[in-house]
């Protein structure tokens, strides 16, 4: 049955019908995906022409391939295209009911977001962040609310993971939580776990030192990438390798967040090895760039 077909009804969420996607990046057009297909007016922020442009692109493919899959109807990837708007500026995401930020991770640039929809969403049920390195309480204190800031993390590809992290700062509303809680459960029909506001939250702070480690054995010559890839996959079950999935993420954002872990709690297990920080100088960031670990089309 189509999740177009599948909105249940709502209570205290009732009022959210129109949701701003901050960066039309893969993060950020996977959960605006996500969003349109379960019934949403979805405005996805993009900074400039070009930007916009491949975010549009990036939606539409993904789109396709949901078809190709037998995920999605073609009537129903169109009709979830029809409520994705892409717009150059922030000031596109006046009237949404809530609002999500997914940009790069960079502290700066965040915050200075977050101001701004603080000021343009005074009705808004929550403010949310994907960030997966940010501490949610440095992100809260750019606003006048930070009871209404809370982390959502989706993951990549959000379209098809069915998990979110919801994370709160020691600010975040009983009611804030509760409301983007019921949003993403009985809305985006996805699952949660809860997180204290610490660095990597609970997935990335398990994850992250893997996916380190095995690059430290690949560094070392320990091992082939594509046999360490292998014995994860068909030794663990894993269902995609440790370097693979760095490249899935980004060598940038594993960066963002192995930093952050390692300022966080000093232990060795989270620090960069010297080729993951000559690959992002480099830009070989992995799938998103056409190169990481391994080559893509």
């Amino acid at each position: 049955m189509s999740l177009l077909c599948m909105l249940p009804a709502m209570s205290e969420n009732a009022a959210i019908d129109r949701v701003a996607i901050v960066g039309g990046g893969v993060m950020g057009s996977g959960i605006a995906e996500v969003c349109a297909r379960n019934g949403l007016e979805t405005i996805v922020i993009e900074a400039g022409a070009k930007a916009v442009t491949k975010a549009k692109e990036r939606i539409k493919v993904s789109l396709a391939r949901a078809v190709e899959a037998n995920k999605l109807s073609s009537a129903e990837a169109s009709a979830a295209e029809s409520l994705i708007s892409v717009s150059d500026g922030l000031d596109a995401l006046a009237g949404s009911d809530a609002a999500i930020e997914a940009v790069s991770e960079d502290e700066q640039l965040k915050s200075e977001i977050f101001a701004r929809i603080d000021e343009m969403l005074p009705e808004a049920k929550f403010l949310a962040t994907n960030t997966s390195s940010v501490p949610i309480m440095k992100l809260a204190a750019a606003t006048s609310r930070p009871e209404l800031v809370v982390g959502l993390h989706f993951f990549n590809p959000a379209p098809v993971l069915p998990l979110v992290e919801i994370v709160r700062s020691i600010m975040t509303s009983t009611g804030t939580l509760s409301s983007a809680r019921q949003f993403v459960t009985e809305r985006l029909a996805k699952d949660t776990i809860d997180s204290q506001d610490r660095a990597g939250f609970v997935v990335n702070a398990l994850l992250v030192p893997f996916l380190l480690s095995a690059i430290r054995m690949y560094e070392s010559g320990f091992a082939s990438k594509e046999d360490i890839d292998r014995g994860m996959v068909l030794g663990c079950a894993h269902p995609i390798g440790p370097l693979a999935l760095a490249d899935l993420i980004g060598l940038d954002t594993l960066v963002a967040v192995a930093e952050s872990l390692y300022d966080e709690f000093r232990d060795a297990a989270a620090v960069v090895p010297p080729i993951v920080n000559r690959m992002v100088e480099a830009g070989l960031l992995g799938r998103k760039s056409g190169r990481g670990f391994y080559d893509y089309d």
